[in-house]
């Protein structure tokens, strides 16, 4: 089976389980069988993803640690939270937290840099290491027109989030609406 028809049925089985037509079982299924990360771009198959080191220039958090790798060609970005701002930010703080990285300037200056990146994700982790929340970014997930509401939605968010927790959760919509996530139910309530 070739990448791109992996691809294709794990984004299928994915979208079948938002919509609660499918099981957890064949979404697991697909992605052990992928091994990796592989987003396909018709286009630009002969660019390579960008080394690990390129990443690191896009994104900073001051409110816990980053770090950098790549899985096939997406780049992945894991965000330890400072146990302080998830105890006082909770659920909503934890589902919103990948999306204010991947619709961000740094995303999307990653895709204009690197013709070869073809996603990225960002893992939230618990203190204790545990992963809270995880969302992927296909790189032609969105127009232009969607970037340029993306970056305001999360600008607003980030802003002033904390004092209008709507933005917060308009955020999250936003993302589940354009990304493929995940969220552990031992962190974040249904």
């Amino acid at each position: 089976m070739d990448v791109m028809r992996e691809f294709q049925i794990f984004r299928e089985a994915f979208r079948r389980l938002r919509a609660g037509r499918a099981l957890l079982v064949p979404m697991i299924v697909a992605v052990a069988l992928a091994g990796c990360d592989w987003i396909p771009i018709p286009e630009r198959e002969a660019e390579p993803p960008p080394p690990v080191t390129a990443l690191e220039g896009y994104y900073s958090f001051p409110a816990g640690d980053l770090a950098f790798g790549m899985s096939g060609n997406v780049a992945q970005v894991t965000v330890t939270v400072d146990p302080e701002p998830y105890r006082m930010g909770g659920d909503l703080w934890a589902k919103a937290l990948p999306y204010i990285f991947l619709f961000s300037e740094g995303t999307r200056s990653a895709f204009e840099d690197h013709p070869g990146l073809g996603g990225v994700r960002v893992r939230v982790l618990h203190p204790s290491g545990a992963t809270m929340s995880q969302a992927i970014l296909a790189r032609d997930e969105m127009s232009q027109r969607e970037w340029r509401e993306a970056l305001n939605i999360a600008g607003q968010a980030r802003r002033d989030g904390t004092e209008r927790p709507g933005l917060m959760t308009r955020l999250v919509h936003w993302g589940e609406d354009h990304t493929e996530f995940e969220y552990n139910p031992d962190y974040i309530s249904p």
